[in-house]
Protein backbone atom coordinates (compact mmCIF):
# COMPACT_ATOMS: atom_id res chain seq x y z
CA UNK A 1 0.00 0.00 0.00
CA UNK A 2 1.62 3.41 -0.96
CA UNK A 3 1.93 6.19 1.54
CA UNK A 4 1.13 9.69 1.26
CA UNK A 5 4.26 10.73 0.38
CA UNK A 6 4.80 8.10 -2.22
CA UNK A 7 1.30 9.54 -4.00
CA UNK A 8 2.93 13.02 -3.79
CA UNK A 9 5.59 11.69 -6.45
CA UNK A 10 4.99 11.61 -10.05
CA UNK A 11 7.29 8.11 -10.21
CA UNK A 12 7.12 6.48 -6.59
CA UNK A 13 9.19 3.88 -7.08
CA UNK A 14 12.17 6.35 -7.50
CA UNK A 15 11.74 8.28 -4.12
CA UNK A 16 14.93 10.00 -3.92
CA UNK A 17 14.82 10.99 -7.42
CA UNK A 18 11.06 11.45 -8.03
CA UNK A 19 9.14 15.03 -8.64
CA UNK A 20 6.74 15.88 -6.50
CA UNK A 21 3.39 16.14 -7.97
CA UNK A 22 1.85 19.72 -8.09
CA UNK A 23 -1.18 19.47 -5.63
CA UNK A 24 -4.54 20.84 -5.92
CA UNK A 25 -8.21 19.95 -5.08
CA UNK A 26 -9.61 17.13 -7.42
CA UNK A 27 -12.28 19.14 -8.50
CA UNK A 28 -9.48 21.88 -9.61
CA UNK A 29 -7.66 19.11 -11.66
CA UNK A 30 -10.70 17.62 -12.92
CA UNK A 31 -11.81 20.82 -14.13
CA UNK A 32 -9.02 21.82 -15.54
CA UNK A 33 -8.28 18.55 -17.18
CA UNK A 34 -12.49 18.83 -18.83
CA UNK A 35 -11.63 22.25 -19.91
CA UNK A 36 -8.04 22.02 -21.32
CA UNK A 37 -9.81 18.74 -23.47
CA UNK A 38 -13.12 20.63 -24.69
CA UNK A 39 -10.87 23.74 -25.85
CA UNK A 40 -8.19 21.10 -27.84
CA UNK A 41 -11.56 19.34 -29.18
CA UNK A 42 -12.96 22.82 -30.37
CA UNK A 43 -9.48 23.88 -32.01
CA UNK A 44 -8.60 20.88 -33.93
CA UNK A 45 -12.09 21.01 -35.02
CA UNK A 46 -12.74 24.05 -36.00
CA UNK A 47 -9.39 24.40 -37.50
CA UNK A 48 -9.59 21.38 -39.67
CA UNK A 49 -13.41 22.61 -40.99
CA UNK A 50 -10.94 26.25 -42.27
CA UNK A 51 -8.08 23.89 -43.79
CA UNK A 52 -11.15 21.59 -45.80
CA UNK A 53 -12.65 24.63 -46.23
CA UNK A 54 -9.81 26.49 -48.21
CA UNK A 55 -8.02 23.48 -49.28
CA UNK A 56 -11.34 21.84 -51.53
CA UNK A 57 -13.28 25.23 -53.14
CA UNK A 58 -11.53 26.61 -55.99
CA UNK A 59 -13.24 29.75 -55.23
CA UNK A 60 -11.77 29.86 -52.23
CA UNK A 61 -8.19 29.77 -52.72
CA UNK A 62 -6.85 33.25 -52.97
CA UNK A 63 -3.84 34.80 -51.83
CA UNK A 64 -5.27 35.93 -48.42
CA UNK A 65 -6.55 32.96 -47.89
CA UNK A 66 -3.60 30.75 -48.40
CA UNK A 67 -2.50 32.81 -45.80
CA UNK A 68 -5.56 31.86 -43.60
CA UNK A 69 -4.83 28.14 -44.55
CA UNK A 70 -1.37 28.67 -43.18
CA UNK A 71 -2.50 29.85 -40.06
CA UNK A 72 -5.49 27.33 -39.54
CA UNK A 73 -2.66 24.64 -40.42
CA UNK A 74 -0.90 25.82 -37.38
CA UNK A 75 -3.74 26.46 -34.81
CA UNK A 76 -4.83 23.10 -35.40
CA UNK A 77 -1.49 21.75 -34.35
CA UNK A 78 -1.83 23.78 -31.59
CA UNK A 79 -4.82 22.34 -30.78
CA UNK A 80 -3.14 18.59 -30.64
CA UNK A 81 -0.13 19.89 -28.81
CA UNK A 82 -2.78 21.15 -25.82
CA UNK A 83 -3.16 17.17 -25.06
CA UNK A 84 0.42 17.42 -24.04
CA UNK A 85 -0.79 20.48 -21.19
CA UNK A 86 -3.53 18.04 -20.03
CA UNK A 87 -0.68 14.97 -19.90
CA UNK A 88 1.01 18.26 -17.56
CA UNK A 89 -1.92 19.42 -15.58
CA UNK A 90 -0.61 17.10 -12.03
CA UNK A 91 2.85 18.94 -13.57
CA UNK A 92 4.21 15.62 -14.37
CA UNK A 93 6.07 14.11 -17.11
CA UNK A 94 5.53 10.77 -18.64
CA UNK A 95 6.79 10.41 -21.83
CA UNK A 96 10.35 10.25 -21.63
CA UNK A 97 13.30 13.24 -21.79
CA UNK A 98 13.37 12.52 -25.78
CA UNK A 99 9.18 13.53 -26.24
CA UNK A 100 9.95 16.47 -24.21
CA UNK A 101 13.04 17.88 -26.34
CA UNK A 102 10.50 16.97 -29.84
CA UNK A 103 7.08 18.36 -27.55
CA UNK A 104 9.24 21.91 -26.91
CA UNK A 105 11.09 21.75 -30.62
CA UNK A 106 7.71 21.39 -32.30
CA UNK A 107 5.80 23.91 -29.99
CA UNK A 108 8.42 26.53 -31.02
CA UNK A 109 7.84 26.06 -34.38
CA UNK A 110 4.30 25.69 -34.54
CA UNK A 111 4.26 29.24 -32.28
CA UNK A 112 6.77 31.10 -34.47
CA UNK A 113 5.34 29.95 -37.64
CA UNK A 114 1.54 31.57 -36.34
CA UNK A 115 3.59 34.94 -35.30
CA UNK A 116 4.99 34.71 -38.88
CA UNK A 117 1.44 34.10 -40.47
CA UNK A 118 0.31 36.71 -39.00
CA UNK A 119 3.17 39.32 -40.12
CA UNK A 120 2.30 37.60 -43.78
CA UNK A 121 -1.22 38.50 -43.40
CA UNK A 122 -0.67 42.32 -41.98
CA UNK A 123 1.79 42.76 -45.21
CA UNK A 124 -0.89 41.32 -47.54
CA UNK A 125 -3.95 44.11 -46.02
CA UNK A 126 -0.96 46.89 -46.02
CA UNK A 127 -0.61 46.13 -50.00
CA UNK A 128 -4.30 45.35 -50.70
CA UNK A 129 -5.78 48.67 -48.81
CA UNK A 130 -2.20 51.09 -49.19
CA UNK A 131 -1.58 49.68 -52.77
CA UNK A 132 -4.83 48.45 -54.25
CA UNK A 133 -3.65 49.08 -57.73
CA UNK A 134 -0.63 46.71 -57.68
CA UNK A 135 -1.90 44.01 -55.40
CA UNK A 136 -2.90 41.94 -58.26
CA UNK A 137 0.55 41.65 -59.34
CA UNK A 138 2.68 42.01 -56.02
CA UNK A 139 0.57 39.23 -54.36
CA UNK A 140 -0.17 36.54 -56.54
CA UNK A 141 -0.64 32.84 -55.34
CA UNK A 142 2.77 31.97 -56.29
CA UNK A 143 4.72 34.85 -53.75
CA UNK A 144 2.15 33.85 -50.93
CA UNK A 145 3.15 30.10 -51.55
CA UNK A 146 7.10 31.05 -51.29
CA UNK A 147 6.35 33.39 -47.95
CA UNK A 148 4.25 30.67 -46.43
CA UNK A 149 6.64 28.21 -46.91
CA UNK A 150 10.01 30.45 -46.25
CA UNK A 151 7.76 31.37 -42.99
CA UNK A 152 7.67 27.12 -42.31
CA UNK A 153 11.11 26.74 -43.17
CA UNK A 154 12.54 29.65 -41.43
CA UNK A 155 11.07 28.92 -37.85
CA UNK A 156 11.99 25.00 -38.21
CA UNK A 157 15.61 25.80 -38.67
CA UNK A 158 15.91 28.71 -36.16
CA UNK A 159 14.36 26.90 -33.75
CA UNK A 160 15.88 23.67 -34.17
CA UNK A 161 19.16 25.23 -33.94
CA UNK A 162 18.26 27.33 -30.65
CA UNK A 163 17.31 23.91 -29.22
CA UNK A 164 20.26 21.93 -30.63
CA UNK A 165 21.85 21.54 -26.94
CA UNK A 166 18.66 20.02 -25.49
CA UNK A 167 18.08 17.49 -28.43
CA UNK A 168 21.88 16.08 -28.26
CA UNK A 169 21.30 15.48 -24.71
CA UNK A 170 17.48 15.22 -23.70
CA UNK A 171 16.95 15.55 -20.26
CA UNK A 172 20.19 17.09 -19.19
CA UNK A 173 18.82 19.97 -17.24
CA UNK A 174 16.12 18.05 -15.35
CA UNK A 175 16.80 18.38 -11.99
CA UNK A 176 14.47 15.41 -11.17
CA UNK A 177 12.20 12.21 -13.05
CA UNK A 178 9.14 13.63 -14.40
CA UNK A 179 10.34 17.08 -15.16
CA UNK A 180 10.19 18.64 -18.64
CA UNK A 181 12.71 21.32 -19.02
CA UNK A 182 14.36 22.62 -21.78
CA UNK A 183 17.47 25.44 -21.17
CA UNK A 184 18.30 28.25 -23.81
CA UNK A 185 21.44 30.25 -23.65
CA UNK A 186 21.32 34.03 -22.77
CA UNK A 187 22.01 35.31 -26.70
CA UNK A 188 19.19 32.86 -28.02
CA UNK A 189 17.08 33.54 -26.09
CA UNK A 190 17.31 37.28 -26.41
CA UNK A 191 17.56 36.57 -30.41
CA UNK A 192 14.21 34.45 -30.15
CA UNK A 193 12.53 37.23 -28.13
CA UNK A 194 13.22 39.60 -30.60
CA UNK A 195 12.18 37.37 -33.74
CA UNK A 196 9.09 35.67 -32.22
CA UNK A 197 8.21 38.39 -30.53
CA UNK A 198 9.39 42.81 -30.44
CA UNK A 199 9.96 42.53 -34.42
CA UNK A 200 6.91 40.68 -35.19
CA UNK A 201 4.31 42.70 -33.25
CA UNK A 202 5.80 45.93 -33.84
CA UNK A 203 5.99 45.10 -37.78
CA UNK A 204 2.22 44.00 -37.64
CA UNK A 205 1.35 47.57 -35.66
CA UNK A 206 3.01 49.51 -37.91
CA UNK A 207 1.70 48.06 -40.60
CA UNK A 208 -1.88 47.90 -39.31
CA UNK A 209 -1.59 51.73 -38.25
CA UNK A 210 -0.80 53.04 -41.56
CA UNK A 211 -3.78 50.50 -42.96
CA UNK A 212 -5.80 52.51 -40.16
CA UNK A 213 -4.97 55.83 -41.50
CA UNK A 214 -5.59 54.78 -45.27
CA UNK A 215 -9.07 53.08 -44.56
CA UNK A 216 -10.49 56.45 -42.69
CA UNK A 217 -8.84 58.46 -45.23
CA UNK A 218 -10.45 56.96 -47.96
CA UNK A 219 -13.69 56.78 -46.15
CA UNK A 220 -14.01 60.00 -45.69
CA UNK A 221 -13.16 60.86 -49.64
CA UNK A 222 -15.84 58.66 -50.77
CA UNK A 223 -18.48 60.08 -48.12
CA UNK A 224 -17.32 63.68 -49.81
CA UNK A 225 -17.82 62.16 -53.43
CA UNK A 226 -14.11 62.98 -54.29
CA UNK A 227 -12.37 59.33 -53.87
CA UNK A 228 -11.29 59.52 -57.42
CA UNK A 229 -8.97 62.37 -56.50
CA UNK A 230 -5.30 61.11 -55.96
CA UNK A 231 -4.65 62.04 -52.11
CA UNK A 232 -1.01 62.65 -51.23
CA UNK A 233 1.31 59.96 -49.67
CA UNK A 234 -1.86 57.42 -50.67
CA UNK A 235 -3.22 55.75 -53.93
CA UNK A 236 -4.77 56.79 -57.26
CA UNK A 237 -7.76 54.27 -56.38
CA UNK A 238 -9.38 53.69 -53.22
CA UNK A 239 -9.45 49.70 -52.13
CA UNK A 240 -12.11 47.66 -52.59
CA UNK A 241 -15.30 47.45 -49.97
CA UNK A 242 -14.24 44.21 -50.15
CA UNK A 243 -11.03 44.12 -49.26
CA UNK A 244 -11.92 46.79 -46.48
CA UNK A 245 -14.10 44.17 -44.72
CA UNK A 246 -11.34 41.99 -45.05
CA UNK A 247 -9.26 44.07 -43.33
CA UNK A 248 -11.33 44.48 -40.61
CA UNK A 249 -11.93 41.02 -39.73
CA UNK A 250 -7.97 40.23 -40.25
CA UNK A 251 -8.06 43.50 -37.99
CA UNK A 252 -9.73 41.70 -35.15
CA UNK A 253 -7.82 38.27 -35.85
CA UNK A 254 -4.66 40.53 -35.25
CA UNK A 255 -6.01 42.29 -31.85
CA UNK A 256 -7.02 39.27 -30.72
CA UNK A 257 -3.83 37.31 -31.39
CA UNK A 258 -1.62 40.42 -29.62
CA UNK A 259 -4.36 40.23 -26.75
CA UNK A 260 -3.28 36.25 -25.98
CA UNK A 261 0.21 36.38 -26.59
CA UNK A 262 1.66 39.22 -24.63
CA UNK A 263 1.12 37.90 -21.49
CA UNK A 264 3.07 34.94 -22.39
CA UNK A 265 6.48 37.41 -23.69
CA UNK A 266 5.68 39.67 -21.06
CA UNK A 267 6.22 37.17 -18.51
CA UNK A 268 9.66 36.34 -20.91
CA UNK A 269 10.22 39.48 -21.04
CA UNK A 270 10.30 40.72 -17.22
CA UNK A 271 11.54 37.31 -16.29
CA UNK A 272 8.79 37.26 -14.16
CA UNK A 273 8.80 33.94 -11.70
CA UNK A 274 5.22 32.55 -12.10
CA UNK A 275 3.58 29.81 -9.85
CA UNK A 276 2.24 26.47 -11.43
CA UNK A 277 -1.43 27.53 -11.50
CA UNK A 278 -0.21 31.19 -12.91
CA UNK A 279 1.89 29.71 -15.38
CA UNK A 280 -0.54 26.97 -16.77
CA UNK A 281 -3.11 29.81 -17.29
CA UNK A 282 -0.56 32.32 -18.93
CA UNK A 283 0.06 29.12 -21.30
CA UNK A 284 -3.44 28.13 -21.84
CA UNK A 285 -4.58 32.17 -22.96
CA UNK A 286 -1.99 31.73 -25.37
CA UNK A 287 -3.11 28.55 -26.80
CA UNK A 288 -7.02 29.63 -26.34
CA UNK A 289 -6.00 32.13 -29.45
CA UNK A 290 -5.95 29.52 -31.66
CA UNK A 291 -9.16 27.98 -30.95
CA UNK A 292 -10.89 31.86 -31.06
CA UNK A 293 -9.56 32.48 -35.01
CA UNK A 294 -11.97 29.82 -36.37
CA UNK A 295 -14.49 31.21 -34.03
CA UNK A 296 -13.90 35.24 -35.78
CA UNK A 297 -13.94 33.37 -39.25
CA UNK A 298 -17.72 31.72 -38.56
CA UNK A 299 -18.99 35.82 -37.53
CA UNK A 300 -17.72 37.39 -40.14
CA UNK A 301 -17.39 35.61 -42.94
CA UNK A 302 -20.13 34.42 -44.80
CA UNK A 303 -18.59 31.92 -46.88
CA UNK A 304 -17.25 29.83 -43.65
CA UNK A 305 -20.83 29.56 -42.51
CA UNK A 306 -21.42 28.21 -45.86
CA UNK A 307 -18.55 25.81 -46.05
CA UNK A 308 -19.08 24.32 -43.05
CA UNK A 309 -23.04 23.61 -43.84
CA UNK A 310 -21.56 21.90 -47.21
CA UNK A 311 -19.21 19.62 -44.86
CA UNK A 312 -21.17 18.50 -42.32
CA UNK A 313 -23.67 18.08 -44.57
CA UNK A 314 -21.20 15.47 -46.84
CA UNK A 315 -21.96 17.76 -50.16
CA UNK A 316 -18.19 18.63 -50.41
CA UNK A 317 -18.26 14.32 -51.32
CA UNK A 318 -20.38 14.69 -54.74
CA UNK A 319 -18.60 15.23 -57.70
CA UNK A 320 -18.02 18.80 -58.94
CA UNK A 321 -19.03 19.78 -54.91
CA UNK A 322 -15.07 21.91 -55.53
CA UNK A 323 -16.38 24.65 -57.90
CA UNK A 324 -19.73 24.93 -55.76
CA UNK A 325 -20.19 28.95 -55.52
CA UNK A 326 -19.73 29.68 -52.04
CA UNK A 327 -18.69 33.45 -51.87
Amino acid sequence: MKTLEEDELCYPQLLNSSCRKTMRPHSVSMLTYVLLSSISLLTVTLNLLVIISISHFKQLQTPTNLLLLSLAVSDFFVGLLMSFQIVLIDGCWFLGDLMCILYNIIDYIITSASIGNMVLISVDRYVAICDPLHYPTKVTQQTVTIGVCLCWICSAFCNTLMLKDNLEQPGRYNSCSGECVVVIDYIAGLADLFLSFIGPVTVIIVLYMRVFVVAVTQARAMRSHIAAVTLQYSVSLPAKKSEMKAARTLGVVIVVFLLCLCPYFCVALTDTLLNASSAASVICLFYFNSCLNPVIYAFFYPWFRKSIKLIVTLKILQPGSCDTNIV
